[in-house]
């Protein structure tokens, strides 16, 4: 039998490459598996946002109190298909109990830490891989439709500045304007985060990543494993071609992790964010910044020279077929938002974004196998956390202290 491999990273999307990129920086010898190849799935046409200001979870008391609303409503902002009601309901619970106010302010507060953590992370790793060509610092709107929908908002933002989260607060649209020219009169106020940052195509930044990666000496190859062994002196993975041994395994692969897990013993209450775009080539519109509409959810971005449209909480699943009215629709909303857009010619997407109850990754060891680590779950913050996110795995591995603590993210928390 060959001799194990050193580390292998399972999954290349941008916590994956993130994962090896930061490993091989320690002097690892890291092999990177993925069943498609770098950046296949939601790690290519995601809307490209470092959203290091969004601290608050998805589950809040507040959206418990508009989700039988939304649910209501095949195309709104938050929906499940009738087809996936019963399946997702233990998930469901679980969201209902992280929205609690104990559960909720413990999330809030670990969420804020890893943000900050991982806004520093991703510096350094700009820097490390030669970056910031793909960065675009411009900020971003939050976009509020009259004084009652901004004074409901007021919550959200006095918790970022508790946080230290820099924003100014608009009060009128020529205000508004004179950061982001063409929208709607209806939107009144804003608030505008100056230090928020995008990249200009997230497909181009995790390949850019991985190639800096793969220079420096770390190999990719293309499986599908199946299953995950523990074994006192190594790890075994099987895949439809044979076992690949290694002395430690990180499982990184998104929306798919769950099934990995279940193998060691795991069953970890991971479920699908379902989330669509259009994207518009050149010339569509002059977006100077991100642009948020909160109670849309949607946001309209900068994506190599185009703009993207897209958003929205569809939980789905897996394995349902893609419902791509959501994708027009949002973009149907654009259109009234941005009267000059110009929405021909788009190209509609659908990414699978893993997602727990509480907003909170999965960082951590496995409870049966302790060589073998969890880097999932992110749910739409997988860009925005993948830098931070390789640097505690990182430590994990290397056997040395977490720069924060992760016991929040454990496996074992629910």
């Amino acid at each position: 039998m060959n001799k194990p491999y050193d580390i292998i990273v399972i999954g290349a999307g941008i916590v994956g490459i993130s994962i090896a990129k930061a490993l091989q920086q320690t002097g690892r010898t890291v092999t990177l598996i993925d069943r498609k190849g770098v950046a296949l799935e939601a790690s290519k046409s995601n809307a490209g946002a470092f959203a290091f200001a969004d601290i608050v979870p998805l589950a809040t008391p507040r959206i418990m109190r508009q989700a039988p609303k939304w649910l209501l409503d095949p195309l709104g902002p938050l929906s499940i298909p009738p087809a996936y009601a019963l399946t997702i309901l233990p998930w469901m619970m679980r969201f209902w109990r992280a929205s609690w106010p104990d559960r909720y302010e413990a999330s809030l507060q670990t969420q804020a830490q890893l943000m900050t953590f991982s806004q520093e992370a991703l510096e350094r790793q700009v820097t490390l891989v030669n970056g910031e060509r793909f960065m675009q610092r411009e900020g971003q709107l939050q976009l509020y439709e009259g004084l009652k929908q901004f004074n409901a908002s007021q919550p959200v933002w006095k918790t970022r500045s508790e946080h230290g989260i820099d924003f100014q607060l608009l009060h009128c649209a020529a205000s508004i304007a004179e950061i982001q020219p063409g929208l709607d009169t209806r939107f009144t106020h804003a608030g505008y985060t100056p230090k928020w940052l995008n990249t200009c195509d997230p497909e181009q930044w995790a390949h850019h990543i991985a190639e800096h990666f793969m220079a420096s000496g770390g190999a990719l190859k293309l499986a599908n494993i199946e299953a995950i062994f523990e074994h006192p002196d190594y790890v075994s993975l099987a895949t439809q071609d044979g076992e690949l041994r290694a002395k430690q395994v990180v499982v990184a692969s998104g929306a798919w992790s769950h099934k990995l897990t279940k193998t060691l013993g795991d069953h970890i209450p991971l479920e699908t964010e379902r989330g669509y775009n259009t994207t518009l080539p050149a010339g569509a519109f002059d977006l100077k910044t991100h642009l948020t509409f909160g109670a849309h959810g949607f946001v309209v971005t900068k994506i190599a020279g185009g703009i993207r449209v897209g958003g929205a909480v569809e939980l789905g699943g897996l394995n349902l077929a893609p419902n791509y009215a959501r994708a027009q629709m949002l973009l149907d909303k654009a259109a009234q938002f941005l009267p000059t857009l110009n929405t021909q010619n788009g190209e509609q997407w659908m990414g699978f974004r893993p997602s727990m109850p509480d907003s909170l990754p999965v960082i951590g060891s496995a409870s049966k196998a302790p060589n073998v680590f969890y880097a999932f779950g992110h749910g739409h913050l997988g860009l925005t956390q993948a830098a931070g996110t390789a640097e505690l795995v990182t430590a994990l591995a290397n056997g040395t202290e977490t720069a924060i603590s992760i016991d929040a993210f454990s496996p074992n928390r629910f």
